[in-house]
């Protein structure tokens, strides 16, 4: 009796909140939907079997959670309707072949609470998360880490974790579903490209502002098989978010341009989230949100309702209190027969699915082989054979431009012969120059155009382009800003990196260079930054043939990002630079015979001072070697011999010349070397001046090389 009267206060403690264990109303036998048609339980489930099911799920999470003596478990208990309504009865997907194309895409945003995931993805009978995966939750090596990581778990979509995100890159694929949909999809066929994407957020994304970013723009653009829930439990880290967020969510989403849903009671109510999840997708031409108020650690009589069972385990004397609660007569991570045999139907519905969509797509090729036959190239993730042969070559009396010009250049001629290609600028698309002139933009109802318009929302617009990377559907997202505004979407950077997702990141305006716009427009530490984070590929090119061979190694690289720093100034096509130097790196573009007296280096609009400075001292009777070094993360990765043919160790004479900090070169230039660069910020004033004033010349360079060869 006392047990039951704390679970009694613990589940009323919102007056604005259903008690938690009211009867739910009879499920209802008919269908209603729009293309996944089970909405409403299957006939052959019944209500006390739906609970069964929603209960292994709260089961799952809790004794892995147990085990692993770290995780969250409050998320998962109180998600667990939404997960078995979602997972049996509303999506499509094929758990014996995760990479189904056709699929509906699942995002756990609230990425926390991933053992919410893993315990679906079990039970459906996904072949990457076995029961012993479950009780390895948070170990070593396991296929079930602490956040979900696409990487490590099929049937994972993508990596979430930093709040926020997670609805970002849901967003993105929903672009990219309604992209290809729109390029593909004719009237008098079947559709090959027809699936959802399902969201689960909680009041953490809601609260971080790249959330709202991306949902402006899922609201701007329409995106109507985007159907996100938000599992309002009104708790965070710090208590009940009374404390710190108490805005009124839905119509902030309704004044984004969403469709809103509220479902009351979302713990035991599974006819209104059935209900609610069928009128979403009756609505076309808007993303639906719909808020499903639950209570965080549904079941337990002492912790749900409070912020102490969102992010620690229950505890052996709590979980025995939530099994009798829910009257769970089973033991530790034990399910019972019928419960898989409910929740793996997915196995045998998915391979119908998914044998359905083969015959469409048979169908349609026999009526358009030409768009079949590009569909198929694309969602094979194969490049199109030759595609680099688009890439112009530059001679050295060709026009200085500066590299952002050339990047246009390069995008212009890639868009024909890349039919995934898409992508665009936070709203600095006339100064990145990142328009593909032969498209027009992606809008509501223009889905099928390639040009993204970002608007000022640079965090937003590198999670989303994320999404569309992991897609994979064989689209190549790019994304623009001025360098020192990727500082805005670094962690979306940084997620790209650590989750494969190939994104191209177009950043102009890379150094002092930029000139009036001042320090706070100027990047100074960035490079040395990006090249500290792992996986990501970090080039800073010189001219016009660098800057064909980074788009032809980011290109090429699917399974990690590529940061290309791009000049507001223009440059030489330096001789010596070439399309194949920068697939090593670093690479001499510039020699003397025998052994050099001295090694200059350098990158980007540098790279010519470096080179200038060597016919200088040759003149003196030096013999002096030049190196771009144009991306370090390649450089590193080839043979050691070949390191030493370009840095003779015995070479200790050395001098690097870039723009920015000196922060990392020393591991180039070595304890006797020198770097002429900027290890302060800049400042306003024309980009010949700053140059000046911050030494960064061709005398200061020729003057470190002499003081280095005197040493």
């Amino acid at each position: 009796m006392q047990m039951q009267m704390k679970t009694q206060k613990a589940m009323a403690g919102r007056t604005a909140r259903p008690a938690a264990f009211t009867a739910p109303r009879v499920a209802r036998k008919t269908t209603v939907g729009v293309r996944a048609q089970a909405v409403a339980a299957p006939a052959q489930v019944s209500k006390e079997q739906v609970d069964k099911c929603v209960n292994a799920i709260r089961f799952l999470a809790i004794d892995a959670v147990n085990k692993a003596k770290s995780g969250h478990p409050g998320m998962p208990m109180g998600c667990a309707p939404m997960g078995y309504i979602l997972f049996n009865e509303v999506m499509n997907f094929n758990p014996k072949n995760p990479q189904w194309f056709n699929r509906d895409r699942f995002v756990l945003s609230a990425g926390h609470g991933s053992m919410f995931q893993y315990a679906l993805l079990h039970l459906t009978g996904f072949d990457s998360v076995k029961m012993e995966d479950v009780k390895s939750f948070r170990q070593w090596n396991s296929k079930t880490p602490g956040h979900p990581e696409n990487f490590m778990t099929a049937g994972v979509e993508v990596t979430t974790g930093p709040l926020g995100q997670g609805i970002c890159n849901a967003v993105g694929l929903a672009v990219a579903e309604a992209h290809l949909a729109a390029r593909f999809n004719k009237p008098d066929a079947p559709k090959i490209v027809d699936h959802y994407t399902y969201c689960i957020l909680g009041d953490g994304c809601m609260m971080e502002g790249i959330s709202n970013e991306a949902c402006s723009l899922a609201g701007h653009w329409g995106l109507g098989k985007l159907i996100a829930l938000y599992d309002d439990n009104k708790i965070s880290i710090d208590g009940h978010t009374e404390i710190s967020f108490t805005e009124d969510v839905a119509k902030r989403y309704e004044a984004l341009g969403w469709h809103v849903i509220h479902v009351k009671d979302g713990n035991t109510d599974y006819d209104s989230l059935r209900k609610a999840i069928a009128d979403a997708k009756k609505v076309t031409d808007k993303p639906t949100l719909i808020k499903v108020s639950t209570l965080i650690g549904y079941g337990s009589p002492n912790k749900a309702d409070t912020h102490d069972v969102h992010g620690a385990p229950l505890g052996p004397d709590e979980t025995k209190a939530t099994r009798e609660n829910l009257k769970w007569g089973f033991g530790e991570f034990e399910v019972p027969q019928d419960v898989y045999d409910i929740f793996r139907s997915a196995i045998a519905k998915g391979a119908k699915a998914e044998e359905q969509w083969k015959a469409d797509c048979k169908a349609y090729a026999a009526k358009y082989p030409k768009e079949f036959a590009e569909f198929e190239g694309l969602i094979s993730g194969k490049l199109p054979a030759n595609w680099e042969a688009a890439l112009p070559a530059f001679k050295p009396e060709d026009k200085q431009l500066a590299t952002r010009q050339h990047s246009q250049t390069m995008l212009n001629a890639l868009a024909p012969v890349l039919p995934g290609l898409v992508g665009g600028s936070a709203d600095l698309a006339p100064s990145n120059l990142t328009l593909m002139k032969m498209f027009g933009d992606f809008q509501k109802n223009q889905y099928a155009e390639r040009n993204l318009r970002f608007g000022v929302r640079e965090h937003g617009m590198g999670a989303i382009c994320n999404g569309i990377a992991l897609h994979n559907s064989g689209l190549i997202p790019y994304c623009a800003t001025f360098f020192i505004f990727s500082d805005y979407m670094r962690s979306a950077m940084r997620t790209s990196a650590l989750s494969e997702a190939g994104v191209i990141y177009v950043m102009t305006h890379d150094s002092i260079g930029l000139g009036e716009d001042g320090p706070t427009h100027q990047p100074i530490e960035h490079l040395a930054s990006y090249r500290a984070m792992p996986n990501m590929l970090m080039m800073r090119p010189c001219g016009g043939n660098e800057t064909a061979g980074a788009y032809k190694v980011a290109v090429a690289n699917r399974k990690r990002p590529t940061t290309i720093a791009l000049s507001r100034q223009n440059m030489p096509n330096l001789a010596g630079t070439s399309v194949e130097g920068v697939a090593k790196g670093g690479y001499i573009i510039h020699d003397c015979a025998g052994t050099p007296d001295v090694i200059l280096m350098g990158t980007g609009s540098e790279l010519e001072m470096a080179h200038s400075a060597a016919v200088a001292l040759e003149k003196e009777g030096k013999k002096v070697r030049v190196v771009s070094m144009v991306c370090w993360e390649l450089f590193e990765e080839q043979p050691q011999a070949y390191k030493d043919s370009v840095f003779p160790p015995n070479v200790t004479a050395r001098v690097s010349v870039e723009a920015a900090t000196s922060f990392g070169w020393a591991k180039y230039i070595g304890l006797k070397g020198k770097h002429v660069g900027i290890d302060t910020f800049g400042a306003s004033a024309p980009a010949p001046t700053l140059y000046e004033k911050f030494g960064i010349t061709l005398n200061h360079v020729i003057q470190a090389a002499k003081d280095v060869m005197a040493h």
